[in-house]
Protein backbone atom coordinates (compact mmCIF):
# COMPACT_ATOMS: atom_id res chain seq x y z
CA UNK A 1 0.00 0.00 0.00
CA UNK A 2 1.23 3.51 -1.05
CA UNK A 3 0.05 5.49 2.64
CA UNK A 4 -1.45 8.59 2.07
CA UNK A 5 0.95 10.98 3.64
CA UNK A 6 -0.56 14.53 3.40
CA UNK A 7 -4.50 13.09 4.09
CA UNK A 8 -5.68 15.18 7.15
CA UNK A 9 -3.03 18.14 5.88
CA UNK A 10 -3.98 18.99 2.31
CA UNK A 11 -6.97 17.33 1.78
CA UNK A 12 -9.34 15.66 4.75
CA UNK A 13 -8.82 12.42 5.96
CA UNK A 14 -12.19 11.77 6.35
CA UNK A 15 -14.14 10.25 3.59
CA UNK A 16 -17.57 12.53 4.35
CA UNK A 17 -15.93 15.32 4.00
CA UNK A 18 -14.13 15.11 0.76
CA UNK A 19 -17.49 14.32 -0.62
CA UNK A 20 -18.41 17.47 0.73
CA UNK A 21 -16.33 19.57 -0.54
CA UNK A 22 -16.87 17.85 -4.42
CA UNK A 23 -20.81 18.29 -3.94
CA UNK A 24 -20.21 22.09 -3.25
CA UNK A 25 -17.43 22.17 -5.83
CA UNK A 26 -19.84 20.77 -8.20
CA UNK A 27 -22.83 22.26 -7.01
CA UNK A 28 -20.99 25.95 -7.54
CA UNK A 29 -19.94 25.11 -11.36
CA UNK A 30 -23.47 23.48 -12.22
CA UNK A 31 -24.41 27.22 -11.46
CA UNK A 32 -21.90 28.68 -13.52
CA UNK A 33 -22.07 26.75 -16.71
CA UNK A 34 -25.24 25.35 -18.51
CA UNK A 35 -25.70 21.36 -18.60
CA UNK A 36 -25.45 21.40 -22.32
CA UNK A 37 -22.14 23.28 -22.54
CA UNK A 38 -19.93 22.31 -24.88
CA UNK A 39 -17.76 21.28 -22.02
CA UNK A 40 -19.54 18.16 -21.46
CA UNK A 41 -19.00 16.74 -24.46
CA UNK A 42 -15.14 16.84 -24.57
CA UNK A 43 -13.45 13.69 -23.88
CA UNK A 44 -9.57 14.91 -22.77
CA UNK A 45 -6.90 12.77 -22.93
CA UNK A 46 -5.01 15.36 -20.36
CA UNK A 47 -5.62 17.32 -17.99
CA UNK A 48 -3.64 20.64 -15.76
CA UNK A 49 -4.66 20.00 -11.71
CA UNK A 50 -2.91 22.07 -9.15
CA UNK A 51 -2.04 20.06 -6.16
CA UNK A 52 -2.38 22.41 -2.60
CA UNK A 53 -5.02 22.11 -0.30
CA UNK A 54 -8.71 21.68 -1.38
CA UNK A 55 -9.60 24.57 0.13
CA UNK A 56 -7.09 26.74 -1.59
CA UNK A 57 -7.20 25.14 -5.51
CA UNK A 58 -9.87 22.10 -4.84
CA UNK A 59 -12.41 23.93 -6.72
CA UNK A 60 -10.36 24.17 -9.92
CA UNK A 61 -8.62 21.21 -9.84
CA UNK A 62 -12.52 19.76 -9.67
CA UNK A 63 -13.39 20.67 -13.15
CA UNK A 64 -10.74 19.28 -14.47
CA UNK A 65 -11.23 15.76 -13.27
CA UNK A 66 -15.07 15.87 -14.01
CA UNK A 67 -14.47 16.63 -17.56
CA UNK A 68 -12.26 13.87 -17.30
CA UNK A 69 -14.24 11.41 -16.31
CA UNK A 70 -15.70 11.43 -19.60
CA UNK A 71 -12.97 10.33 -21.16
CA UNK A 72 -13.74 6.85 -19.07
CA UNK A 73 -9.87 5.53 -18.97
CA UNK A 74 -8.48 2.27 -17.80
CA UNK A 75 -6.08 3.84 -16.94
CA UNK A 76 -5.04 7.13 -15.11
CA UNK A 77 -1.30 8.27 -14.79
CA UNK A 78 -0.47 11.06 -12.31
CA UNK A 79 2.93 12.85 -12.84
CA UNK A 80 3.98 15.47 -10.79
CA UNK A 81 7.14 17.43 -9.53
CA UNK A 82 9.19 15.99 -6.53
CA UNK A 83 8.99 18.37 -4.00
CA UNK A 84 10.98 16.07 -1.22
CA UNK A 85 14.19 14.40 -2.77
CA UNK A 86 16.35 15.57 -5.02
CA UNK A 87 15.38 12.85 -8.16
CA UNK A 88 17.41 12.53 -11.76
CA UNK A 89 15.02 11.29 -14.22
CA UNK A 90 11.49 9.63 -12.50
CA UNK A 91 10.37 7.16 -10.53
CA UNK A 92 7.08 5.36 -10.04
CA UNK A 93 5.48 3.98 -7.39
CA UNK A 94 5.55 0.21 -6.81
CA UNK A 95 2.87 -1.12 -4.43
CA UNK A 96 -0.11 -2.80 -5.06
CA UNK A 97 -2.62 -0.35 -3.98
CA UNK A 98 -2.86 3.43 -3.41
CA UNK A 99 -4.82 4.17 0.24
CA UNK A 100 -7.38 7.17 0.10
CA UNK A 101 -9.86 7.96 3.05
CA UNK A 102 -12.49 6.92 0.45
CA UNK A 103 -11.03 3.53 -0.48
CA UNK A 104 -7.90 2.07 -1.83
CA UNK A 105 -6.72 2.57 -5.85
CA UNK A 106 -5.15 0.10 -7.62
CA UNK A 107 -2.24 0.60 -8.99
CA UNK A 108 -1.40 -1.50 -12.22
CA UNK A 109 1.88 -2.85 -11.22
CA UNK A 110 2.42 -4.50 -15.05
CA UNK A 111 2.31 -1.21 -16.85
CA UNK A 112 4.48 0.66 -14.30
CA UNK A 113 7.38 -2.55 -15.59
CA UNK A 114 6.54 -1.76 -19.21
CA UNK A 115 7.38 1.88 -18.78
CA UNK A 116 10.61 1.54 -15.98
CA UNK A 117 11.66 -1.22 -18.39
CA UNK A 118 10.86 1.37 -21.88
CA UNK A 119 12.26 4.53 -19.93
CA UNK A 120 14.55 3.37 -17.03
CA UNK A 121 12.70 4.67 -13.97
CA UNK A 122 14.44 5.26 -10.95
CA UNK A 123 13.58 2.79 -7.76
CA UNK A 124 13.70 5.41 -5.30
CA UNK A 125 11.26 4.92 -2.92
CA UNK A 126 11.70 8.54 -0.91
CA UNK A 127 10.48 10.25 -4.20
CA UNK A 128 6.64 9.10 -3.83
CA UNK A 129 6.62 7.98 -0.88
CA UNK A 130 5.72 11.59 0.62
CA UNK A 131 5.22 13.07 -2.72
CA UNK A 132 1.73 15.68 -2.38
CA UNK A 133 1.55 16.90 -6.06
CA UNK A 134 0.21 13.50 -6.69
CA UNK A 135 -1.37 12.79 -3.83
CA UNK A 136 -3.85 14.81 -3.86
CA UNK A 137 -4.79 14.56 -6.97
CA UNK A 138 -6.22 10.75 -5.82
CA UNK A 139 -8.60 11.34 -4.27
CA UNK A 140 -10.43 13.08 -7.43
CA UNK A 141 -9.68 9.87 -8.76
CA UNK A 142 -11.25 7.54 -6.67
CA UNK A 143 -14.37 9.96 -6.62
CA UNK A 144 -14.78 10.41 -10.73
CA UNK A 145 -13.05 7.41 -12.26
CA UNK A 146 -13.28 4.83 -9.23
CA UNK A 147 -12.91 1.45 -11.78
CA UNK A 148 -9.66 2.86 -12.90
CA UNK A 149 -5.85 1.85 -12.46
CA UNK A 150 -3.40 4.41 -11.24
CA UNK A 151 0.28 4.78 -11.82
CA UNK A 152 2.24 7.64 -9.57
CA UNK A 153 5.21 9.03 -11.46
CA UNK A 154 7.29 11.46 -9.82
CA UNK A 155 10.33 13.40 -11.76
CA UNK A 156 12.84 15.70 -10.77
CA UNK A 157 15.88 16.78 -12.63
CA UNK A 158 15.18 16.21 -16.30
CA UNK A 159 14.81 17.74 -20.00
CA UNK A 160 10.86 18.01 -20.65
CA UNK A 161 12.36 16.14 -23.78
CA UNK A 162 12.51 13.31 -22.39
CA UNK A 163 9.13 13.52 -20.30
CA UNK A 164 7.15 14.18 -23.14
CA UNK A 165 8.46 10.86 -24.73
CA UNK A 166 7.32 8.92 -22.13
CA UNK A 167 3.97 11.12 -22.08
CA UNK A 168 3.56 10.38 -25.79
CA UNK A 169 3.75 6.40 -25.47
CA UNK A 170 1.16 6.82 -22.36
CA UNK A 171 -1.27 8.32 -24.64
CA UNK A 172 -0.35 5.99 -27.59
CA UNK A 173 -2.59 3.99 -25.64
CA UNK A 174 -6.59 5.27 -26.37
CA UNK A 175 -7.22 3.71 -22.46
CA UNK A 176 -4.65 5.83 -20.77
CA UNK A 177 -5.18 9.34 -19.71
CA UNK A 178 -2.76 11.37 -18.04
CA UNK A 179 -2.68 14.40 -15.09
CA UNK A 180 -0.08 16.87 -14.78
CA UNK A 181 0.40 18.06 -11.29
CA UNK A 182 1.48 21.85 -11.24
CA UNK A 183 1.10 25.01 -9.13
CA UNK A 184 2.09 28.30 -10.56
CA UNK A 185 4.04 31.53 -8.95
CA UNK A 186 4.08 31.59 -5.19
CA UNK A 187 4.73 34.11 -2.70
CA UNK A 188 4.29 37.58 -4.83
CA UNK A 189 1.25 40.00 -4.34
CA UNK A 190 -1.25 39.35 -6.24
CA UNK A 191 -0.48 41.83 -9.39
CA UNK A 192 2.53 40.15 -9.68
CA UNK A 193 1.47 36.52 -9.31
CA UNK A 194 -1.38 37.46 -12.27
CA UNK A 195 1.08 38.62 -14.13
CA UNK A 196 3.84 35.68 -14.17
CA UNK A 197 0.69 33.21 -13.99
CA UNK A 198 -0.94 34.80 -17.13
CA UNK A 199 1.94 34.28 -19.21
CA UNK A 200 1.86 30.65 -17.95
CA UNK A 201 -1.91 30.20 -19.15
CA UNK A 202 -1.18 32.19 -22.96
CA UNK A 203 1.32 29.68 -22.65
CA UNK A 204 -0.61 26.40 -22.38
CA UNK A 205 -3.59 27.99 -24.38
CA UNK A 206 -1.78 28.44 -27.33
CA UNK A 207 0.56 25.59 -26.81
CA UNK A 208 3.53 27.64 -27.08
CA UNK A 209 6.92 26.77 -25.37
CA UNK A 210 8.55 29.51 -25.90
CA UNK A 211 6.17 31.77 -24.23
CA UNK A 212 6.21 29.38 -21.42
CA UNK A 213 9.63 30.28 -20.67
CA UNK A 214 9.29 33.70 -20.50
CA UNK A 215 8.92 34.40 -17.48
CA UNK A 216 5.88 31.37 -16.34
CA UNK A 217 6.99 30.17 -12.41
CA UNK A 218 5.66 26.87 -12.29
CA UNK A 219 6.67 24.56 -9.81
CA UNK A 220 5.20 21.34 -12.40
CA UNK A 221 6.97 23.32 -15.73
CA UNK A 222 8.71 20.27 -16.79
CA UNK A 223 5.34 18.56 -16.61
CA UNK A 224 3.78 20.98 -18.87
CA UNK A 225 6.22 21.52 -21.29
CA UNK A 226 6.17 17.85 -21.82
CA UNK A 227 2.69 17.87 -22.59
CA UNK A 228 2.55 20.94 -24.60
CA UNK A 229 4.92 19.22 -26.61
CA UNK A 230 3.25 16.31 -26.69
CA UNK A 231 0.18 17.64 -27.64
CA UNK A 232 1.50 19.56 -30.66
CA UNK A 233 3.29 16.35 -31.88
CA UNK A 234 0.45 14.40 -31.48
CA UNK A 235 -2.64 17.07 -32.39
CA UNK A 236 -4.34 17.62 -28.98
CA UNK A 237 -6.11 20.83 -28.40
CA UNK A 238 -6.16 22.59 -25.33
CA UNK A 239 -8.71 24.68 -23.33
CA UNK A 240 -8.08 26.68 -20.01
CA UNK A 241 -11.14 25.57 -17.20
CA UNK A 242 -10.14 27.70 -14.13
CA UNK A 243 -7.80 30.25 -13.22
CA UNK A 244 -7.21 31.26 -8.98
CA UNK A 245 -4.80 32.31 -6.35
CA UNK A 246 -4.72 31.72 -2.83
CA UNK A 247 -6.03 35.23 -2.38
CA UNK A 248 -9.40 34.07 -3.14
CA UNK A 249 -9.57 31.49 -0.25
CA UNK A 250 -7.35 33.72 2.21
CA UNK A 251 -8.14 37.11 1.13
CA UNK A 252 -4.11 37.91 1.79
CA UNK A 253 -3.37 39.77 -1.27
CA UNK A 254 0.21 40.20 -0.11
CA UNK A 255 2.25 36.60 -0.51
CA UNK A 256 -0.15 34.24 -3.29
CA UNK A 257 -0.04 31.14 -4.85
CA UNK A 258 -1.21 30.68 -8.50
CA UNK A 259 -3.31 27.69 -9.16
CA UNK A 260 -5.05 26.95 -12.61
CA UNK A 261 -6.74 23.93 -14.66
CA UNK A 262 -7.23 22.76 -18.26
CA UNK A 263 -7.52 20.22 -20.38
CA UNK A 264 -6.32 18.71 -23.42
CA UNK A 265 -8.29 16.70 -26.23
Amino acid sequence: MRKASVAGAFYPNSCDEIEKYFELFSKTLDEQIDSGDKLYKLTPRAIVSPHAGYIYSGFTANIAFRILKQSKPKRVVVIGPSHQVYLNGISGTDEAYYESPCGKLGIDIEYLKKLSDKFNFKEIKEAYEQEHSTEVQMPFIKHYIPDAKVLELVYGDMKYQDLALVIEYILSNKENVVVISTDLSHFYDLKKANLLDDICLQAIADLDIKRFEQGCEACGATGVKAMISTSKKIGLKSMLLDYRTSADASHDESRVVGYMSGLFY
